[in-house]
């Protein structure tokens, strides 16, 4: 695949995010959401599939679609292009996905006006991002308001709410068709805290199933009105004359030809 300029004046936050999934407090987030991921893709097909930033983990390793794109601004991407601005056929991707894409962007509205340009009718977005409503996104609100580092990553991302990016979704002709919160544990940075906290995934999907600090979520995008054109040869053959009922007297019935 060939590379592309990359635009300057967009600040990609994709390289830090690389670096944080891999300490243990990433790597927690990451096994959990690779594992959703391949729920998500594994029945999806057609010709072309493209996921955006993380060009390490394989969000794409379960779909069985032929061609496969890694596409971003960092190093390890096949297809070295920004998310706001990609460089595909309008209507020639059928399954994108984004993995903690928008939340480290400056324009993600952007980002889901060129993914819906990009995919056909009927084509698929599955999105993972951190849930505002968990205790990762308190970790990130009691940090500004007492004043510690938020520079750091994930804290300096904008969370964004699930009712938030379904609205977004909505607006673009989206429609959910697949979900699930996860990660439920304190956002410790060390793996054995990280580890005793275990029980609280299970507990979590029973109890207070909507406050996982991530989610993953699938959409379909609806094209409404949209009509089936046939090859004319169908239509030629539809107009061949056919036999239909017009009467039926002592038991004969009379037909003529159309």
């Amino acid at each position: 695949m060939t590379d592309l300029a990359v635009d300057n004046d967009d600040i990609d936050a994709m390289e830090e995010v690389s670096r944080w999934f891999s300490t243990p407090q990433g790597r927690y987030v990451l096994d959990w959401e690779l594992r959703q991921y391949d729920n998500a893709v594994d029945d999806i097909f057609g010709f072309h599939a493209v996921q955006i930033g993380l060009p390490e983990a394989e969000f794409l390793r379960e779909n069985r679609i032929p061609l496969k794109i890694h596409a971003g601004s960092i190093e390890g991407c096949t297809l070295r292009a920004t998310p706001e601005h990609l460089p595909l056929a309008t209507h020639s991707v059928d399954l994108i996905v984004l993995p903690h894409v928008l939340e480290f962007s400056r324009r993600p509205h952007q980002i889901l006006r060129e993914a819906e340009r990009v995919l056909i009718p009927e084509g698929q977005i599955v999105i993972s991002g951190f849930n505002p409503l968990s205790l990762w996104g308190l970790k990130r609100r009691l940090g500004a308001t007492l004043g510690w580092d938020n520079t750091r990553f994930p804290w300096r991302g904008r969370f964004i709410g699930l009712l938030r990016l379904k609205d977004w979704l909505t607006l673009l002709g989206f429609e959910l068709n697949g979900g699930r919160f996860g990660c439920y544990a304190p956002p410790f940075a060390q793996a054995r805290w990280l580890e005793r906290f275990r029980f609280m995934e299970t507990a979590g999907d029973r109890y207070w199933p909507i406050v996982g600090g991530t989610y993953v979520i699938r959409a379909v995008k609806r094209h409404h009105g949209l009509r089936l054109v046939t090859p004319q040869w169908r239509d030629a053959r539809a107009k061949r004359p056919a036999l239909v009922q017009v009467a039926r007297r002592d038991n004969v019935i009379h037909v003529r030809p159309i």
